[in-house]
């Protein structure tokens, strides 16, 4: 293939450009206007969705004690799954904004304090039973209460009461205001379940999404079948069916991607990003993102209750180095601030220092400098995690903090080391506002605060900023936020990454792709198709 050939092929690939952008580069080619206009047509028509065939998915983030439970939910094969064959009342649309979906419209009050959600008319599960104010009330109550124990407990506790007004209207009062409140609904615990004798049934496999649940695998695999009474058959569900296979290993999905064994995988090893972009046949799809690399230490485990101590760990990671041989530069660098880039509080002025010497004079001041540790992590916890844990280990050593690696299981990590063990690697998968992953994991209390850290400010500061309807006092409010985190917390962040998924060129890919977690906020299933 020519020079020239080489650099048409990258312009018609590129989701981000327009018509405006690929005549004017094609034409400086040397191409005529006429054969320009021909190509991007054909790009165009290739671009549209078209219904049918079957999409073969191996995603990683899966465990065999997978539950339909949504409250249980924390990783990307569930999210997928339930967002394929479930709803939300809202949800995050491929423009980022909080977009219509079980509930067709919302109103607040003035304050905020109330808002009411009308329902869709005409909606049904897939066992045919019609969508009620009551599966709504139930669906929501299942993270609410002192019995809850739903990862997103935390992000629903400001709801004070959830009612009914008719037969479509769902009134939801808050304890505090809330502007921002219905991207809590796009939540992925919010799944809207059948309901029965005032209970959501959270294991029913009824739903009422695209695509009806045929056969479910915890950690293994799953079938999926076109819904045609979809209420949303005429805009999305475009492949007729839809299995999903659990590949934990790095290396092996990427194999079967390659052999075709696959269409689509999520979480390419980025160590393999350069080999596949040669492939004529594989695109690499990678969106900006609130993705967090992070490493909680459990505060109430010593040494970690130490700040000093912490501080020392802190300062002796090399963030753009992290950034550079782990994520291959498919980052940005983060400061141990849990806010991420696409945020519009996200402050790209808050630095922690790579400075051994500073580690040396924490580690000194902590009186602990003789504790030894234990870093445990797992692939699973994000694809490079091994070579990040040797690439810190090095600066320890270097510091004199004596840590011990210790690699995992992939199958159980979640349930076995994070939020269990004191010291370990994690990611958080992006939210698209701020008290969706600070009310989750950052409030003392929270059921996911994997730190069990608890900032008086902090707390005190993330509920006034739910409240508060001024954008900009509220931007600097979080900010405070994430200097206190950064500076008194117990999570080392050193980037933010991109979602990165890769796919055979026969998968179709909208130009724009949602954000509020990777995978195209959790909807490739129903958005994408096959060519």
């Amino acid at each position: 293939m020519t020079d020239v050939n080489k650099t048409i092929e990258r312009m018609l690939a590129d989701k981000k450009a327009n018509r405006r952008d690929f005549m004017v580069g094609a034409t400086a080619t040397g191409m005529t206007a006429t054969s320009a206009s021909a190509l991007w047509t054909t790009r165009a028509h290739a671009m549209e969705p078209k219904k049918g065939g079957h999409m073969r998915a191996g995603l990683n983030d899966s465990n065999t004690i997978d539950s339909l439970d949504p409250a249980t939910f924390n990783a990307t094969t569930m999210i997928a799954i339930s967002r394929a064959f479930r709803d939300s009342l809202v949800e995050v649309g491929q423009d980022d904004s909080a977009t219509p979906a079980l509930a067709e419209s919302w109103e607040a009050s003035e304050d905020a304090k109330e808002w009411r959600f009308k329902l869709r008319s005409g909606v049904e599960f897939s066992n045919g039973k019609s969508l009620t104010t009551e599966d709504v009330i139930a669906s929501i109550n299942v993270h609410r209460g002192e019995e809850s124990k739903s990862g997103a407990k935390g992000v629903f506790a400001g709801i004070s009461d959830v009612t009914e007004d008719g037969k479509d209207v769902v009134v939801v009062k808050l304890t505090d205001g809330n502007a921002d409140f219905p991207f809590l609904m796009t939540d992925y615990h919010m799944n809207i379940l059948p309901s029965k004798d005032g209970k959501a049934e959270v294991l029913s496999d009824a739903g009422t999404g695209t695509y009806n649940l045929k056969h479910f695998e915890p950690g293994i695999r799953a079938e999926l079948e076109r819904n045609p009474n979809s209420w949303q058959s005429g805009d999305f569900g475009h492949v007729d069916s839809c299995e999903i296979v659990t590949i934990l290993d790095d290396t092996a999905r990427v194999n079967a991607l390659l052999t075709g064994e696959v269409d689509v995988i999520n979480r390419p090893e980025m160590k393999t990003i350069g080999r596949l972009k040669r492939v004529p046949t594989i695109n690499i799809i990678d969106v900006e993102s609130n993705l967090a690399f992070t490493h909680p230490m459990r505060t109430e485990a010593a040494p970690f209750d130490n700040l000093d101590f912490r501080l020392a760990l802190k300062h002796s990671i090399n963030r753009e180095e992290f950034v550079e041989k782990v994520l291959f530069g498919y980052g940005t660098v983060g400061n141990d601030q849990p806010l991420g880039p696409k945020m519009a509080s996200y402050d790209p002025d808050l630095t922690v220092d790579y400075d051994l010497d500073k580690a040396k004079y924490h580690l000194e001041k902590s009186g602990v400098a003789d504790a030894a540790i234990k870093y445990q992590f797992a692939d699973t916890a994000y694809s490079g995690a091994g070579d990040a844990a040797q690439l810190f280990l090095e600066d320890w050593n270097e510091v004199g903090i004596n840590v011990g690696l210790q690699k995992e299981p992939k199958d159980g990590y979640w349930s076995n080391i994070w939020n269990v063990q004191p010291f370990c690697a994690c990611y958080w998968g992006p939210r698209p506002i701020e008290d969706m992953i600070l009310s989750i994991a950052y409030i003392g209390g929270a059921e996911w605060n994997d730190t069990n850290i608890d900032i008086k400010r902090v707390n005190e500061l993330v509920v006034a900023a739910r409240a508060e309807l001024d954008q900009a006092k509220r931007v600097e409010m979080y900010r405070e936020v994430q200097m206190l985190i950064s500076t008194e917390g117990a999570t080392i962040i050193p980037a933010f990454g991109k979602d990165i998924a890769a796919a055979n060129k026969k998968v179709g890919i909208p130009a724009k792709l949602g954000g509020g977690w990777e995978m195209d906020g959790g909807h490739f299933i129903k958005r994408w198709w096959m060519t």
